[in-house]
């Protein structure tokens, strides 16, 4: 699984019903030819990922299939949920400075 191109916006939450923070990635990525996911339209991953303190996680995950966006039934394996947490984890910040 490759990243390819990402966008990151902080969630409002206007009524302070959630605590922390929460941020939506919507990421392109890319895949073997030979693997299951694979489709020639491509992929989007949309996370929901959470900060609160020194806590930081994935909330939700979808795979969408690009062009059509179906969402998929298929979930993360553990290495790619890790490498996708690592991800964002780098990334957050960034919706901060939008």
């Amino acid at each position: 699984m490759e990243f390819t191109t990402y966008t990151v916006e902080k969630i409002r939450d206007a009524f302070g019903i959630v605590e922390g923070e929460r941020y939506e990635f919507i990421i392109d990525f890319e895949v073997d030819e030979e693997d299951e996911l694979f489709t020639p339209q491509g992929l989007l991953l949309r996370v929901i990922y959470g900060v609160n303190g020194e806590t930081k996680k994935i909330i939700k995950h979808e795979i969408i299939e690009r062009g059509t966006n179906q969402v998929l039934e298929f979930d993360l394996e553990d290495d790619e949920l890790e490498e996708t947490l690592a991800f964002c984890g780098e990334h957050y910040s960034e919706a901060e400075q939008q």
